[in-house]
């Protein structure tokens, strides 16, 4: 019963969310101790407090594939299907980095095609350090933005199988999504307009009311002043 999909989620991709992860490894998890005794009663309000607590990622690791708490976790969200605002919250979440890419990793999972282009590409522009724990055990440094362009891009991630995507050209060219607009794009221009405000600024001459330079006035009056006390 404590395994069972919540009754009134929905199908992903045509088929019971908990499926999108492996039979054997639905398996691990649900005989592992940290989904008996930290998962069992969590809500999609509650889980956000243990989603706190994590400090790596990574799918199985071991001789006998142990499930990591971010694993469990994840298969905890496909079995309660919380809203998506409430994942939306996890990925804008700027103060727990794991927090965050465990919202990225569900919608990964979840959501649709444009939803995940549209969620997921703005975490690009976060480099924090992240550690991943390898399938002997050991851990690895890797980043966020890293993390991300491999939801994106590869097939695997977690021992889990990406749901497979259109590629983001297809969505342009159907009109669901806008031209993706790199961060260095906007500070180039940025940049481009100082330059040109700041070449405009050189290019006015510096002139009095009358319009005539004021250093060459004041040239002239000493001149001038000069040549009354000569004569």
């Amino acid at each position: 019963m404590a395994n069972r999909t919540d009754p009134s989620a929905r199908n992903i991709r045509g088929t019971n969310p908990q499926n999108l992860v492996e039979k054997i490894v639905r398996s691990k998890v649900y005989q592992h101790t940290y989904w008996k005794e930290q998962c069992f009663g969590l809500t999609a309000e509650t889980l956000v407090d243990k989603a706190m607590e994590l400090d790596h990622v990574g799918g199985t690791y071991g001789g006998n594939r142990k499930p990591t708490p971010f694993l469990c976790l994840v298969l905890k969200m496909l079995q309660i299907q919380p809203e998506k605002d409430i994942v939306v919250e996890f990925i804008k979440n700027e103060d727990y980095k794991y927090v965050r890419i465990l919202g990225a990793f569900y919608l990964r999972l979840t959501g649709t095609d444009t939803d995940v282009y549209l969620y997921l590409e703005p975490l690009y522009n976060d480099y924090r350090k992240v550690r991943m724990k390898k399938q002997d055990g050991q851990f690895m440094l890797t980043h966020v933005d890293e993390f991300i362009d491999d939801l994106l891009t590869k097939d695997y991630s977690c021992d889990i199988a990406m749901p497979r995507i259109k590629k983001r050209w297809n969505l342009e060219n159907i009109g669901t999504l806008e031209p993706r607009r790199s961060a260095l794009e906007d500070d180039f221009e940025e940049e481009e307009e100082k330059e040109e405000e700041a070449m405009e600024v050189d290019d006015e001459p510096e002139k009095d009311y009358r319009g005539r330079s004021p250093v060459r006035d004041r040239d002239r009056r000493r001149d001038s002043h000069r040549y009354r006390f000569v004569h």
